[in-house]
């Protein structure tokens, strides 16, 4: 099952390819040494992006004049 759920996920993003982008650049950063802002038990980058985005510890912000 994937966790956290992607109902939950949706909520947070205003597309699917928004939550991949948001999700991908994450967990490079993570890759490149950046500390976790949540806690639990997965070791996996992507995991800890996503669980991150669903605990609204990572957001996004849309440039005016890019919300077509």
């Amino acid at each position: 099952m994937i966790q956290p759920p992607m109902d939950v996920l949706k909520d947070k993003v205003d597309s699917r390819y928004t939550l991949v982008v948001m999700a991908a650049r994450r967990a490079r950063q993570l890759l490149e040494g950046h500390k976790s802002l949540v806690e639990i038990d997965s070791e996996k980058p992507v995991s800890i992006a996503l669980e991150e985005i669903a605990q609204d510890k990572v957001t996004y912000d849309r440039p005016a004049g890019l919300d077509k």
